[in-house]
């Protein structure tokens, strides 16, 4: 089994209409001579994702400041007080704003995020550019470009599936036991060492009365967004962003298997154009999960970023 080297402790933080289970290493109340770094986590993850990389930070990096991994609403132990049969992506910036209003409401931060929270981070250091010092996003490529007229078709689908929700059709299934989780995350990416898959299985999911295994995250997060992805409106927050960016590729890249090859890396490449102060790097032997492939090599990279 994975022992951490840097456990976590969890704070329950008020985020406008809900709590918000946040993993945090270092004191809060402590006064660290470096900004917070925020790390927030991608689609149907959670925030303990990230305790394989803060264990591979150096003692001085760790030492010197909060590090603050929250669970997203709708994933891990940051549930809505009430189920919601759909999710809105703007949300997440909202919270996110309130989370810093919270650990560092007059010192800007450095974020990290992976996949949906590289493209929410990107959104945000947008929108709030004064709140972000450095950026990092991890594999958070943004999706393929629309046109107006997918529009009927993608709220008629939005409508289906809300429909599918309602008569259970989206639920997650169960795990017999949290082996039969971690068999599940290692399908998933087989790249992840085993002890980190039962390690993360623990934090992924969790168990029912009867011993069941459940993964923690809402199944309404499977209901396609009824918004169009509008590719202007990306470039136009990315052009806002005023942090230096740094973009943390995998070698093994899934873009145009995931976008049916209507959006390719080179496409993603002329988008971060846009970021006035943007550089890339890669990490070899890793896929999409770099952070649990290679959690040594990610924090590296994001150590030397932040601290240059």
């Amino acid at each position: 089994m994975y022992i951490e080297k840097r456990p976590a402790r969890l704070l329950s933080v008020p985020v406008r209409n809900m709590h918000y289970n946040v993993r945090v290493w270092g004191d809060p109340a402590a006064a660290h001579t470096q900004p917070p770094l925020v790390m927030v986590h991608g689609w149907m993850d959670v925030g303990a994702s990230y305790q394989f990389v803060v264990d591979a930070f150096s003692d001085a990096f760790a030492r010197d400041r909060l590090i603050i991994a929250p669970d997203w609403r709708g994933f891990g132990h940051s549930m809505p007080p009430h189920a919601c049969d759909h999710y809105v992506f703007a949300d997440y910036l909202a919270d996110l704003d309130h989370l810093l209003d919270h650990f560092s409401p007059d010192r800007p931060v450095d974020l990290a995020g992976h996949s949906m929270g590289g493209n929410v981070s990107m959104m945000y250091a947008g929108a709030r550019p004064e709140r972000i010092r450095r950026l990092v996003n991890l594999e958070g490529f943004g999706l393929a470009p629309s046109q107006p007229s997918q529009a009927p078709g993608r709220y008629a689908r939005w409508m289906d599936e809300l429909r599918a929700y309602e008569r259970g059709d989206m639920a997650l299934r169960p795990y017999d036991s949290v082996d039969g989780v971690a068999q599940r995350l290692m399908k998933t990416n087989p790249r992840i060492a085993p002890d980190k898959a039962q390690w993360l299985a623990q934090h992924w999911a969790a168990p029912d009365a009867n011993g069941k295994w459940w993964i923690l995250g809402a199944p309404a997060h499977k209901i396609i967004t009824p918004m169009l992805f509008r590719a202007d409106e990306m470039l136009a927050l990315y052009e806002a962003i005023t942090a230096p960016v740094l973009s943390v590729e995998a070698e093994e890249n899934h873009i145009a298997k995931w976008s049916s090859g209507n959006y390719s890396l080179a496409q993603y490449h002329e988008r971060l154009g846009h970021v006035r102060n943007a550089r890339s790097a890669r990490v070899d032997h890793a896929a999409h999960m770099l952070h649990h492939d290679q959690p040594e090599a990610v924090a590296r990279i994001i150590e030397d970023f932040l601290t240059q």
